[in-house]
């Protein structure tokens, strides 16, 4: 049956942090099991029928006997669909299906469907960016998060679009096709100061604090024009720089979104009922 253990490394998902996780599997013999320990949240618990699936749909052999995934550390909680991957091409190192030192030195990310195909996986820019500064690994994530490699630019990157290429990949049959480079998002037309009628006070003090990176507090009744004031410092900031570009994306990434890699900066409106 070949080598019986195997470990794949991949990243959690921790606000803008991304802790490096030890994705080991063990194939032992017993009735027919598949255990996940570590902490896993109930999706990543539930990638046991999702690997199974997509192990036997893309021709490999699921092995018979007791599987066990042990998440690493073992006290950091694991979210998402992205360990997927790295389960299933643990349990094809540990079953002999694919080489001994296919994983090392990559990263895995991806959520698998059932007939084998990398789906797009959230909350990843983080871990990316983590990966390229770690710099002694190759990342391999699914070819629908080609946004979030594109802005991290890292030579390590490689996108796939299935499990058979990422196995063909790790054989040395076919090389996985690196990230487009990045473009740009047009901003269009930002908000001008010359939209403001009067409020000389207020201008002046916009002018201020974008000039000077001071904080600002707008008061006045309902309507004054508080936020039409505060939505024109945008257009008075210089673009983003490269990391704060990165930072603003990755903020995004974490919180659920998509990143957009624009060169403006951000303006958030919270409406005043908001909770805290």
């Amino acid at each position: 049956m070949g080598f019986r253990v195997s470990t794949v490394h991949s990243r959690a998902p921790r606000g803008l942090a991304a802790p490096l996780v030890r994705v080991e599997v063990h194939i032992g013999q017993g009735l027919p099991t598949f255990i996940i320990v570590g902490l896993p949240e109930a999706a990543v618990r539930e990638s046991r029928e999702r690997v199974r699936s997509a192990l036997l749909n893309a021709g490999f052999e699921f092995p018979a006997g007791r599987i066990t995934v042990n998440l690493s550390p073992a006290d950091l909680p694991k979210a998402g669909g992205r360990f997927d991957l790295p389960i299933a091409i643990g349990i094809l190192v540990a079953s002999g299906q694919l080489p001994p030192q296919a994983a090392e030195g990559r990263e895995f990310y991806g959520e698998l469907s059932l007939n084998g195909e990398l789906r797009e996986t959230s909350r990843l820019l983080p871990a990316l960016l983590a990966g390229v500064a770690a710099g002694s690994r190759e990342l391999i994530l699914p070819a629908a998060n080609g946004l979030e490699a594109s802005i991290v630019q890292g030579a390590g990157l490689r996108l796939a679009g299935h499990l058979l290429q990422v196995c063909a990949a790790l054989r040395g049959a076919a090389p996985l096709p690196l990230p487009s480079p990045l473009a740009l998002l047009p901003d269009g037309d930002l908000p001008d100061l010359a939209d403001v009628r009067g409020q000389l006070a207020a201008r002046r003090a916009l002018e201020i604090a974008a000039a000077g990176e001071h904080a600002l507090l707008l008061i006045g009744p309902p309507g004054a024009g508080k936020t039409l004031v505060a939505q024109r410092l945008v257009g008075l900031l210089p673009p983003l720089a490269l990391a704060e570009m990165l930072e603003v994306a990755s903020i995004a990434s974490a919180a659920g979104g998509r990143p957009a890699p624009r060169v403006s900066r951000p303006f958030r409106c919270p409406h005043h009922t908001a909770s805290v």
